[in-house]
């Protein structure tokens, strides 16, 4: 028999080499016609005698992503589907198609002869799980072979016994450590938790799996054979009685039960251990088709999966245009921002010229790359000999001619219109016609930067967060004169540097300072009515936020949103800016000096390391404070949260932002908006339009017109839309597949 997604090699000892190379795809995954052939494949190789065993490997660079998630998508669009007419059924065939991989597993576990997967590559999720099912797993030792079990950042959890295998294989801390972070291992940390056996030369990989096989490998799983015990002991016992009660505190401290699968895989983990295995797997089974029905598992796999690999792969990119080959790229402004992306520029491998107004401060930025590189070395994610070759790849100068040659050229220098102004026009003056110009302005519009552009179709915005080489979200702002080679070219660089590029149109503030703005905004109010700074801290944290507001004020610096209001008040007039609000910060920056992290003090104060930062304890006396039992907590976390919202469907509705899935992704991979949710159009999805529209009526006639739904929003909730029905980006044709 041929396979279209395997090959079978025999050698001359009777031991199968099953070699995974799907076509047309950059990485295996699990498809259901992968599944139907490696179930023939088990068939074969434990019903031949002629065969005594099975090594797995991929004929790919990685070894495998996992399950395509799209057919998990399929799952719930048939169970949506199905559940109209007769619910119990529908659950059934969930159930039933949650069990196929398990399945699978299980049958090559329990063959009868010994399987061995030897890992060449990245291997996550569902390919993972099958190696655990294995009698022996190999690895590779290289920087290149990952391993995890990263479900549960996409709603889900690992459910073809993942929660099952691992904690049987390691002890139980170690397990929920790994499953309910979805934590990337390498070989040495895999093997020293004895999740895998053996770490080999690359070259060596598979003659060392084979070998497992003829040095005599049992075909049976350690739970198999009688007298199995638990590594770190059972349940019950002094260990167990240690571990389980701070285990569910430490998880309702960290998700704030905003994440069922992570709470699911507790109960996965300690239900199953104190059964026999197959019994361990149809808990697992069940607790999956429950999550599967989630909201949270819906938005996050369509978010954090599939919109994201769309918009990484370019679904937004212009049709037509030829890919850019980036031969060289300046950078104008070599401060925090500008080094920062020339750092990451030069770790995609692409030749950058940085330029400062002399040569100490651009050889200052370079500084900042040799800074960041050093650290990575040190702490082994990178060798020296890579350290070397970015840094010869970024040459400061503070001369324009050296630009000469550029095919793009961001700008970064300070938030100045004139300033830019006299940027553009140097660089032009020497760069090829065909060059791109970009700007990172994060707060003038980009048609009115364009105006200084002798060639405004070329000219075009891309905003990047701070810091540059942690933050995976950049803004692509269109001008009104921008074309599709600046768009094409400007995600093509985006993409290089391995960043998520969402698409904006010109406005004050583009996308994501719009919605952070209002998130700040309505803690400021908070305070200003007396709620207690922790109280509102706390509630976005409950919420689902990463970082409280007053916290990322101080980030960003108090002294700066002081220059954005008085900015916006200029160009807008008083009413643009609550004059209360105006008035807080003031106080804190003219009257105490207290302008953020960057002076060590803000709504916080920072005192030296180790010590942690704490809320500055004159908070409480700036405004008369409510008693916090007066304080409704629910509707702290509601108001932080559908403000937020409210401007993400603004924008939607000013044509801002067009696709959904940028919203959504953008809210995310920007400030961190609850993640649970899907993004913030998704999390007015999930409550639905009508019931969204009612919630902030009833905050607006108690906390003011902020919160009045947009026309849009009021449309929507009339005819039962959703943004994804409304804006549905597929109707475009400009998905781009994932792998």
């Amino acid at each position: 028999m041929s396979y279209t997604n395997f090959t079978l090699d025999i050698d001359a000892d009777g031991i199968a080499l099953v070699t995974w190379n799907s076509p047309d795809r950059s990485m295996n995954v699990f498809t259901e016609e992968v599944m139907r052939e490696l179930n023939a494949i088990v068939d074969k190789v434990a019903g031949d005698a002629a065969i005594k065993g099975a090594v797995i490997t991929s004929g790919k660079d990685t070894f495998s992503g996992g399950a395509d998630i799209t057919l998990l998508q399929r799952m719930l669009t048939n169970f949506a589907t199905d559940k109209v007419r007769d619910v119990e059924k529908a659950t059934r065939a969930l159930f039933d198609n949650a069990g196929i991989m398990t399945g699978l597993f299980r049958k090559l576990e329990t063959c009868g002869k010994p399987w061995v997967s030897a890992i060449n590559g990245t291997c996550m999720g569902g390919a993972f799980e099958m190696s655990l099912a294995c009698h022996g797993r190999v690895a590779a030792d290289s920087d290149k072979v990952k391993m995890a079990l990263p479900e549960v950042k996409i709603g889900i959890f690992p459910g073809a016994g993942g929660t099952q295998r691992v904690p049987r294989l390691t002890d139980q801390q170690q397990a929920l450590q790994m499953l309910t972070s979805g934590q990337t291992l390498s070989p040495q940390k895999a093997k020293a938790m004895g999740l895998i056996h053996e770490i080999a030369e690359p070259a060596k990989l598979v003659e060392t799996a084979k070998a497992m096989i003829r040095n005599g490998l049992k075909p049976v799983a350690p739970w198999d054979e009688k007298g199995f015990k638990l590594p770190g002991g059972p349940i019950y016992s002094a260990a167990g009685a240690n571990l389980w009660p701070p285990a569910i505190a430490i998880l309702r401290r960290e998700t704030h039960g905003n994440y069922p699968a992570a709470a699911a895989i507790l109960k996965c983990v300690y239900e199953g251990l104190l059964v026999p295995f197959d019994t361990a797997l149809r808990i697992e089974q069940r607790y999956f088709t429950e999550i599967m029905q989630s909201k949270e598992a819906a938005a996050m796999i369509r978010s954090l999966f599939v919109s994201l690999q769309e918009l990484n792969k370019g679904a937004r990119r212009p049709a037509g245009v030829p890919d850019t080959k980036f031969k060289k790229i300046g950078i104008l402004g070599a401060g925090f921002m500008g080094a920062g992306i020339a750092y990451v520029t030069a770790k995609a491998g692409i030749p950058v010229v940085l330029l400062d107004r002399d040569m100490e401060a651009a050889a200052k930025g370079k500084a900042h790359s040799d800074s960041l590189i050093s650290d990575q070395v040190k702490k082994g994610r990178a060798k020296p000999e890579e350290k070397d070759k970015l840094l010869s790849l970024i040459t400061p100068t503070a001369d324009y001619a050296d630009l000469a040659g550029c095919d793009l050229v961001v700008e970064a220098v300070f938030e100045d219109s004139a300033v830019k102004k006299n940027a553009t026009e140097q660089a032009e003056a020497v760069l090829k016609a065909s060059a791109i110009f970009a700007s990172n302005t994060s707060t003038i519009p980009i048609t009115g930067l364009a105006k200084n552009s002798a060639r405004p179709k070329n000219f075009i915005g891309i905003h990047f967060f701070s810091p540059v080489d942690k933050m995976m979200l950049v803004e692509i702002i269109l001008g009104k004169k921008t074309g599709d080679k600046a768009l094409a070219t400007a995600i093509d660089f985006v993409r290089a540097i391995k960043k998520t590029p969402i698409v904006v149109n010109d406005t004050r503030g583009f996308y994501v300072n719009r919605c952070v703005l209002r998130y700040m905004w309505e803690a400021y109010k908070m305070l200003i009515e007396g709620v207690p700074a922790p109280m509102i801290e706390n509630a976005a944290k409950a919420a689902g936020m990463p970082v409280g507001p007053l916290a990322l004020t101080d980030e960003t610096a108090i002294d700066l949103a002081q220059k954005i209001m008085k900015q916006t008040i200029r160009d807008l007039g008083d009413k643009a800016v609550d004059p209360r609000q105006m008035a807080l910060i003031n106080i804190m920056v003219d009257d105490h000096g207290r302008f953020g992290r960057k002076n060590g003090k803000g709504f916080y104060d920072y005192p030296a390391k180790p010590a942690k930062k704490k809320l500055w304890p004159g908070l409480k006396d700036l405004y008369p404070q409510l008693a916090a039992e007066k304080v409704d907590y629910e509707e702290l976390q509601q108001r932080l949260l559908v403000t937020i919202a409210l401007e993400a469907a603004r924008v939607m509705e000013e044509g801002i932002v067009t696709d959904p899935r940028e919203a959504d992704v953008g809210s995310i991979l920007a400030f961190g908006f609850a993640p649970y949710t899907g993004g913030a159009l998704s999390y007015i999805d999930g409550i639905g339009t009508k019931q969204f529209v009612k919630i902030a009526k009833g905050l607006q006639k108690k906390y003011g017109a902020e919160f009045k739904a947009p026309k849009l929003l009021i449309d929507m909730a009339e005819k039962g839309e959703t943004f994804y029905e409304r804006f549905n980006p597929h109707a475009k044709g400009d998905v781009k597949q994932a792998a």
